[in-house]
């Protein structure tokens, strides 16, 4: 193979990596709009985007490319305490 040439692993990383941009710029221009229509838009786009994310993510680990474990329960527990002191 042509070592110039993305492998299928590398071109769904960079499809997950561009998704997480794209919320991430979608998310700043929903904070920042005004209009409803513009708003409710923006939001359909988003949910859109993060099921894409999602479906990239799932293939990315069942192919093994994107190893996760699970985090211990007292661990999440813990996480989502402070998230709510933050609040």
């Amino acid at each position: 193979m042509d070592q110039s040439q993305l492998t299928e692993q590398d071109m769904t990383k960079d499809c997950l990596y561009d998704e997480k941009q794209m919320l991430s710029l979608y998310t700043t221009f929903l904070i920042e709009a005004a209009c409803p229509n513009t708003r409710g838009e923006i939001m359909r786009i988003i949910t859109e985007s993060q099921q894409v994310q999602f479906e990239v993510f799932n293939a990315m680990k069942a192919r093994g490319w994107y190893p996760v474990k699970n985090a211990p329960m007292p661990e999440v527990a813990q996480a989502l305490q402070k998230a709510h002191e933050n609040n």
